[in-house]
C-alpha cells in the first residue's frame, strides 16, 4: 500500500496552523501517512490561493482539498477508508 502523502497550506504565527499540524502528528499513531507544511507567504500564487483560508489541507496524489480552517475528522477518516 501507498503511503499517503498531505500538505498543510498555512503560515508562520497562524494557531489554527499549529492546531492542525499538532492533530496531524497525533493522528500519524493511528494512521500511515506523511505530511508537509508549506508556508504560503513565501509563494505568490499560494498567498494568492490560499490567503485567508487557511490552514488548508491538500491530499496530493488526489490533488484535492480536504478541509480548510480546521482538521474535518469525518473528511479525514473517509480519506483513509
Amino acid at each position: 500500500m501507498e503511503l499517503k502523502k498531505l500538505i498543510v497550506y498555512g503560515r508562520e504565527g497562524c494557531h489554527l496552523c499549529e492546531d492542525m499540524i499538532a492533530s496531524l502528528g497525533d493522528l500519524q499513531k493511528e494512521f500511515q501517512f506523511e505530511f508537509a507544511v508549506i508556508n504560503i507567504d513565501k509563494d505568490e500564487n499560494l498567498t494568492r490561493l490560499y490567503s485567508e483560508r487557511v490552514p488548508v489541507l491538500f491530499a496530493v496524489k488526489e490533488k484535492k482539498e480536504l478541509c480548510h480552517y480546521f482538521l474535518d475528522s469525518e473528511v479525514f477518516n473517509a480519506y483513509f477508508v
